[in-house]
């Protein structure tokens, strides 16, 4: 399967920036969407995490940092997610 071509976010990749998201999980194809908040679809299912995951590793792809450097804040159950870079 290839990998989505996403939308350059370096610029929000301040230290210690706060990024608002939504996720949609069970989606047909992989993505990210530009906006406030930002809308990442993944085609994994939202159980044991794994959607919140594949977020993460999709997000930080976009914002050209290590996956590890993105801290869950908020909304760990939730469609809704906001991740620090640090």
């Amino acid at each position: 399967m290839a990998r989505p071509s996403l939308p350059d976010l370096t610029a929000l990749a301040q230290p210690q920036a706060t990024i608002a998201i939504r996720v949609t999980p069970n989606a047909r194809q992989a993505g990210l969407t530009t906006g406030d908040p930002i809308r990442i679809s993944v085609t994994e299912v939202a159980e044991d995490g794994r959607a919140t995951a594949a977020a993460q590793a999709l997000l930080a792809r976009a914002l050209g940092v290590a996956k590890t450097r993105l801290t869950l804040i908020r909304g760990a159950t939730s469609r809704d997610k906001v991740f620090q870079l640090d």
